[in-house]
């Protein structure tokens, strides 16, 4: 990957974009990014405009705004616009797909060691509620979740594989295409969730082959908090339980009966907050207006020398693992505890999070790990916010 896809004007645009940019070294984008100007803008102009003429009028004034926000994420993921239902975050889409499976009693579902927390209770309530099996798959000793055991591991039993593309609290990258191919070969339904990798790195739905991809708005794509969507596959929304519904998710009704509407929004409720919805439209177009590509290069090229940086500090030991990594940047202190790291950056104006055991349990059991610091970079971020960084570690060790 090239290490300068955008210019040094470019950056500082982005940087202009961001007014938070201006005031904290920001490195917890894997928690939540800094909006853009407009993304802000857009959100407040419409609450605005609902108090100054109503809700229900502001909707159909932006109606067309609206309705163009599932065009745009299907130009963001490869995946037609009836494929799309906006919903409050990545844990509710989730939850939509994988509750909405027909699980019987017996049936195995696969997953990765990176699993996030909600996945985790997900697939351990479904062991109680439906009598379903919990296998994982793990990764190699490299770090690398291994196909051949995945492979290896699907038998007539198997109704889905669900896995993470991008773990909470390390830097590695599951190969969604590879496991994709395997879930076809197999006719296995495929569970993603993309809330970590969805902004940072070109996703294509069609590509991975993916049956359903949870996404949050407000990690790498800068959008609101409180937004998200969930992308279902045409041919399996009639195979996926609709567990709750309301007026907005049928074409129509009678006295004995309902029929549902025949895209995805029949997983969505009528009420939601529209201003969020565009404040997502805006970032997502943003993004798409940048390049994926070109971000994704950023990304890389931050996150490697961030890396470097950070390996050359005696008693800081990196975490992350695996031949893919990310913009994510996982890394303990000797001796130091990660949430006093966290506390003493933020005196200093740099926010980092803390990544806890049971975020990505499996994992961090594996490798006997309490928590780590998560520093995540994004495209305005700058090489000189890493040297501050690695500056006050320094100064911690």
């Amino acid at each position: 990957m090239q290490a300068h896809p955008f210019t040094p004007a470019q950056i500082e645009q982005f940087r202009n974009d961001t007014p938070g940019a201006a005031h904290i070294v920001h490195l917890n984008n894997a928690g939540a990014s800094l909006p853009v100007s407009s993304v802000v803008d857009t959100v407040i102009q419409y609450l605005q405009e609902e108090a100054l003429t109503g809700g229900y009028e502001a909707e159909a004034k932006y109606k067309q705004e609206l309705a163009d926000t599932y065009t745009l994420i299907g130009r963001l993921i490869n995946a037609d616009p009836e494929e799309i239902a906006l919903v409050e975050n990545a844990s509710t889409g989730w939850c939509i797909a994988f509750h909405g499976i027909d699980f019987k009693p017996g049936d195995e579902i696969l997953i990765s060691e990176l699993e996030y927390v909600t996945n985790m209770i997900g697939f351990l309530n479904a062991e109680k509620l439906y009598g379903v099996k919990m296998v994982v798959i793990p990764n190699d000793e490299q770090g690398n979740f291994s196909l051949k055991q995945l492979e290896a591991a699907i038998n007539p039993k198997t109704k889905l594989i669900a896995v993470t593309h991008v773990a909470s609290t390390t830097g590695g990258l599951l190969p969604a295409e590879a496991i994709g191919r395997i879930a076809a070969r197999h006719k296995v339904m495929y569970l993603l969730d993309a809330c970590q990798s969805v902004g940072q790195m070109p996703v294509d739905v069609e590509a991975i082959g993916c049956d359903f991809l949870s996404v949050t708005g407000r990690k790498y794509l800068r959008a609101p908090r409180g937004t998200g969507f969930l992308y279902v596959k045409q041919q399996v929304q009639d195979k996926l339980k609709t567990l709750f519904i309301d007026g907005h998710s049928i074409k129509s009704i009678s006295e004995n009966d309902y029929q549902p509407l025949g895209d995805a929004k029949r997983f969505e409720f009528y009420e939601k907050n529209r201003a969020l919805t565009l404040g997502l439209s805006k970032a997502v177009s943003y993004a798409l207006d940048l390049g994926i590509d070109q971000i994704w290069e950023r990304i890389s090229h931050l996150a490697a020398l961030l890396r470097s940086k950070l390996g050359e500090i005696a008693g800081v030991q990196l975490h992350d693992t695996g031949d893919q990594l990310c913009g994510i940047v996982t890394f303990s202190l000797s001796g130091v505890n990660c949430q006093q790291v966290k506390e003493r950056l933020a005196e200093e104006h740099i926010n980092v999070s803390v990544g806890l055991a049971k975020s990505t349990l499996l994992y961090m059991n594996k490798h006997q790990l309490q928590n780590v610091v998560r520093a995540s970079v994004h495209y305005y971020n700058t090489e000189a916010e890493l040297d501050m960084l690695c500056a006050e570690i320094k100064t911690l060790m």
